[in-house]
């Protein structure tokens, strides 16, 4: 079971985090004469004079913007590093799911705050995207609670001492990426922040809201990669290394994937993004968690 963590770790979270992300954006950064300048961009918003739109609902845009990487931090107290968490809760798995269902409320409230068509449409956009992969990306994180008997995300990892889940559980591990970065908005599922419209959800923001929106878009998919690790991929197990080592390590492997596909796949458009996720993932996603499940009543 994964021990609980010193004071000074649960206060450098979200230090880290946001460090986390400013690094691994590096990799996605907005080119500038073929080189990315993700710290140039972060000075340039920290320094923009905030936009308002007529009539717009300035507190809910605001609010939108900070409550994207609340979700994302509080989503990230109950990942262990190696075998420490910040709170490793008896329904950690629940906890984690419901955070990224807060992250929703923040998009549309961003959206909607702007008193704009074209944000409203991202906002709109991602409520849609964010119901269709829900289900198999809820399915996914079941079935890895299956396998372990419990929703502690700390018993989750140490169920997986001998054998990783991934090994066994394959189609719900490629579920759970898949529908991570539809929840997160990135890659290939960006369409709430397309420039189809202007931006979307994130059209009207500026300044520091911007860079708060944004720094959350790229919290929410460090933590859903990390949070593949105690899942699937054995937690702080391994040989050699340290356990916290062996989290980073596997964190940062499935990170730099999830960025390649980001930078291979091609965005889908928006009225044939719906269809993947019910015909294409759920099934697959349901017919693993019956396996799982007849596995672990046999036991």
């Amino acid at each position: 079971m994964a021990e609980s963590t010193p004071l000074w770790w649960a206060a450098a979270l979200p230090f880290v985090l946001a460090l986390t992300g400013l690094l691994v954006s590096s990799l996605d950064a907005v080119p500038s004469g073929g080189r990315a300048v993700p710290a140039r961009e972060v000075l340039r918003l920290l320094t923009q004079e905030r936009r308002r739109t007529n009539a717009g609902d300035m507190l809910l845009g605001r609010l939108g913007a900070v409550l994207l990487p609340v979700a994302a931090v509080l989503a990230a107290v109950v990942l262990p590093l190696g075998f420490r968490s910040v709170s490793d809760v008896t329904v950690g798995i629940v906890w984690f799911n419901a955070m990224e269902v807060l992250a929703w409320a923040s998009v549309w409230l961003a959206g909607w705050g702007a008193n704009s068509v074209l944000a409203l449409i991202g906002g709109y956009r991602f409520l849609a995207q964010g119901l269709a992969y829900e289900i198999p990306h809820m399915l996914a994180l079941t079935t890895a609670a299956l396998g372990a008997g419990s929703l502690r995300v700390g018993e989750v990892a140490d169920a997986q001492s001998c054998v990783w889940f991934v090994v066994w559980m394959p189609v719900a591990f490629v579920v759970y990426l898949i529908s991570a970065m539809a929840m997160a908005f990135r890659g290939p599922f960006d369409q709430p922040v397309a420039r189809d419209v202007a931006g979307g959800a994130a059209a009207e923001l500026s300044g520091v809201d911007r860079l708060t929106f944004l720094g959350g878009q790229w919290l929410l998919l460090v933590v859903a990669a990390g949070m593949s690790v105690p899942l699937f991929l054995g937690g702080g197990h391994g040989p050699w290394l340290p356990a916290w080592c062996w989290t980073l390590v596997k964190t940062a492997a499935v990170l730099v994937t999830l960025v390649w596909a980001r930078h291979r796949l091609p965005t889908v458009r928006m009225d044939r993004s719906m269809a993947p996720a019910w015909l294409v993932l759920t099934p697959p996603a349901v017919l693993q968690a019956l396996f799982v499940a007849i596995v672990v009543l046999d036991r």
